[in-house]
C-alpha cells in the first residue's frame, strides 16, 4: 500500500496508459485526479473521465474527475484547486496527455502543429508549473512525463519533425525541471515504452488490423510507473526510463504477462523512437517499426 493516501494528478487519464496508471495506484488506496477532456463517449474510443473514476473507485482508490483541456490554463488551475480542496495536496504528477500526427513537413498543417505543441510541450510545462508549489509540500514528490529519451539522430525527426519536436519538448521539461526542482525535493523523470502499447486509440489511429498482435498491454507502463513513483526521490531523477528496463530492475524477467496477444510472442513492434534492442525476443527492428508507423493516419490521440 505504498501510495495509500497519496494524491496523483494524471492528465489524459480517461483511457489507455493514463487510466492504467490510475488503476494501479488505486489498488493502494491512492487519491486520483483524472484531468482530461472526455466527458461524452467517443464513437470509436470508449471511456470518459466519469467511467474512469468509477473504475478507479471500484479498484480501491478515491477519484476526482476534472474536465481539463491542458491547453487551457484556467481549467488546470481550477482542477488543481479542486484537488487541494478535496485531498489536501498533490504528491505526484503524471503528464500523459498527448497529441500525435505522423506527417512530414509539407503534410503538417499549422492547426495540427499548434495542437501537438500546445498539448504535448506547453501542456506538460503548464501542468508541472501549476502543480509545483503543492509538490514542494510533499514528502516524496514526483513528476513523471510519458515521453521518449532525447536523441538528436535525424532518424527520429525526418519522417515527422513536428511530432518529434512536440514530444521531445516534454522530454526537455524533464531535463530542465529535474535540475531546477532538485533543491525542492521533487524528482522529475520520463517513461517510455519499449514497444507499441495496445490501446483503443492505437487501434483507431493505426488503421492496422490486429494491432493487438504486435503490442503490449498498458499495464506494463502502469507497473513501471508505479515502480518509479514509489521510489525515493533520490533513486531516479532526470532519467529517461524504458518500461521493461525499469521492471527488470525489479527482478521481472518474464514479460509474457504483458503481451496483448500471447500467441504472438517474439513478434512485437518496437516503438519508433527507440533503436534496435537484442533483448526480450524482438525480431522487428527500427525500420520494420517505422514502416508500420507510416500506416498511422493523421489523427489525434489525447489519452
Amino acid at each position: 500500500m505504498k501510495l495509500e493516501g497519496r494524491t496523483l494528478f494524471i492528465t489524459g487519464g480517461s483511457r489507455g496508459i493514463g487510466k492504467a496508471i490510475a488503476l494501479k495506484a488505486a489498488k493502494d488506496g491512492a487519491n486520483i485526479v483524472i484531468a482530461a477532456k472526455t466527458t461524452e463517449p467517443h464513437p470509436k474510443l470508449p471511456g470518459t473521465i466519469y467511467s474512469a473514476a468509477k473504475e478507479i473507485e471500484e479498484a480501491g482508490g478515491k477519484c476526482l474527475p476534472c474536465v481539463v483541456d491542458v491547453r487551457e490554463e484556467i481549467q488546470i488551475i481550477n482542477a488543481v484547486n479542486k484537488a487541494i480542496d478535496t485531498f489536501g495536496g498533490i504528491d505526484i504528477v503524471i503528464n500523459n496527455a498527448s497529441a500525435i500526427s505522423l506527417t512530414g513537413t509539407l503534410d503538417t498543417d499549422m492547426k495540427r502543429y499548434d495542437l501537438m505543441h500546445n498539448i504535448n510541450t506547453r501542456g506538460t510545462f503548464l501542468v508541472s508549473k501549476i502543480c509545483t508549489p503543492y509538490l514542494k509540500k510533499s514528502k516524496n514528490a514526483h513528476i513523471l512525463n510519458i515521453s521518449p529519451p532525447l536523441n538528436m539522430n535525424p532518424n527520429w525527426f525526418k519522417e515527422h519533425v513536428a511530432y518529434t519536436m512536440a514530444k521531445y519538448g516534454m522530454s526537455m521539461c524533464v531535463l530542465g525541471m529535474a535540475a531546477e526542482l532538485k533543491k525542492d525535493n521533487i524528482a522529475v523523470n520520463a517513461l517510455w515504452p519499449r514497444t507499441v502499447i495496445h490501446t483503443a486509440a492505437v487501434e483507431m489511429l493505426s488503421g492496422i488490423d490486429g494491432a493487438k498482435s504486435f503490442s503490449r498491454k498498458p499495464e506494463i507502463m502502469a507497473d513501471a510507473a508505479y515502480s518509479i513513483i514509489t521510489k525515493s526521490i533520490n533513486h531516479f531523477n532526470g532519467q529517461f526510463l524504458i518500461d521493461d528496463e525499469v521492471l527488470q530492475q525489479e527482478g521481472i524477467t518474464d514479460f509474457n504477462q504483458y503481451l496483448s496477444d500471447p500467441t504472438k510472442n517474439g513478434q512485437l513492434m518496437m516503438d519508433f523512437f527507440l533503436g534496435e534492442n537484442p533483448h526480450n525476443g524482438f525480431n522487428q527492428g527500427k525500420e520494420v517499426a517505422r514502416r508500420q508507423a507510416q500506416k498511422i493516419k493523421t489523427k489525434i490521440s489525447d489519452e
